[in-house]
């Protein structure tokens, strides 16, 4: 019969781990996957949203302060949420494609770095690797390997780089296109109570700081941020631009100016 030392026993199953203690761990809920934090959506759509929100809110607190006609009011709202609309969505489209194209031209200069200097290239890709805490020896023979594919090569240098992955840039269209519904959504919630005929400015006001509440609720749980405080800060910060703008529209109605 041949004895064990309990110690080692424990140690061996430390670093080998059985099956069967990793479909125990998945079972419990160990295997999880992350929220996209790329910004490729979620970014212009929450900022969409908001912007909308609180620039169309504010306009029609700043008209309906000075005292026009629902008429006037309307109208105002309806061409700040087209003209918003499709200004957000174009700024979106723009300031994304020219990233990505600032992007794709620092890749292009990367990849002719690495056709021209191979060598200085995979040294560069093992020093990486040490800072990552591999040794000198394990390290050369990861550049090594990892140069044997020049793209693999490529994308760890633009990842250490230049902090992004060539192969998931943002797509401009997705960015633009939802930075404008989200924007046209957001403007259109303080326009509603006039839509349906019920032509008080109060009611405006009241459905817009629900909206800022729920909206910074949501995000607040997209971003795993305390969702009360979420919501009430971006409650706060919109009803000072609303306040703000309501209350010059009050002075220039009041003095005819």
């Amino acid at each position: 019969m041949v004895l064990r030392d309990n110690s080692a026993v424990a140690d061996d199953e430390v670093r080998e781990p059985s099956h069967a203690t990793g479909a125990a761990a998945l079972r419990q809920g160990w295997s999880h996957r992350h929220r996209d934090v790329s910004g490729g959506w979620l970014r212009p759509t929450v900022f969409g949203a908001v912007d909308g929100l609180v620039t169309n809110a504010s306009l029609i607190a700043g008209v309906g302060g000075g005292g026009v006609s629902s008429h006037a009011v309307v109208l105002t709202g309806v061409a700040a949420l087209v003209a918003g609309a499709f200004s957000m969505g174009t700024g979106e489209y723009i300031s994304v494609t020219n990233q990505n194209e600032l992007v794709q031209a620092e890749v292009a200069l990367e990849r002719t770095m690495h056709a021209r200097f191979p060598a200085a290239e995979q040294a560069e890709l093992a020093e990486y690797f040490q800072g990552y805490g591999a040794d000198r020896e394990t390290a050369v023979r990861m550049a090594a390997a990892v140069s044997q594919d020049p793209g693999t090569a490529l994308r760890v240098h633009t990842r250490e780089e230049l902090g992004v992955d060539p192969a998931e840039l943002p797509s401009p269209v997705v960015a633009g296109a939802a930075s404008l519904v989200a924007f046209s959504l957001g403007a259109l919630i303080p326009l509603l109570p006039y839509l349906f005929g019920l032509h008080v400015l109060i009611a405006a006001l009241g459905i817009t700081a629900v909206a800022l509440l729920a909206g910074g609720m949501t995000v607040g749980r997209l971003t795993g941020r305390p969702v009360l405080r979420s919501g009430l800060r971006q409650l706060a910060l919109g009803g000072v631009a609303v306040g703000i703008t309501y209350t010059v529209g009050s002075l220039i109605g009041r003095h005819g100016m």
